[in-house]
């Protein structure tokens, strides 16, 4: 998993890269519960999950809040993240997870502040703004 930790004034913020589209998607899902200290345990539990957005960026808000939304209403949180369907406007995943655990930081929302996904010379790239 490729990901960075990024200072930022207000907020909370993470650069995300990886060589293809879905995978970057799949890499800021790792990040998200990677920062809130939430992976030290095993799978237990397996959930559907589809979004859409208009594109890429909203998807890619969706996708995430979507995750933050189960972690707070089924007190879960997730280490495994299977892309089953990919557009630039609609995924479909199967996510691995565990009853949740006491984590070192709690994310609120991805918000889209400053959100661009770019294609690089290595791949994709973004960066990711989140409300603690």
């Amino acid at each position: 998993m490729s990901y960075e930790e990024i200072d930022h004034t207000a907020d909370w913020a993470f650069r995300v890269t990886a060589p293809t589209l879905p995978e970057l998607f799949t890499n800021a899902a790792y990040a998200i519960f990677a920062l809130e200290g939430a992976l030290d345990v095993q799978s237990t539990t397996t959930r559907e999950v589809r979004v859409e957005g208009i594109d890429r960026q909203a998807l890619l808000v969706n996708w995430l809040n979507e995750l933050l939304f189960l972690q707070e209403t089924k007190r879960e949180t997730y280490q495994n993240f299977v892309l089953t369907h990919f557009t630039e406007t609609e995924l479909q995943a199967t996510i691995h997870g565990a009853p949740s655990q006491p984590t070192t930081k709690f994310i609120k929302a991805v918000t889209f502040h400053n959100l661009d996904i770019v294609q690089t010379e290595m791949g994709w790239e973004t960066t990711i703004v989140v409300d603690v």
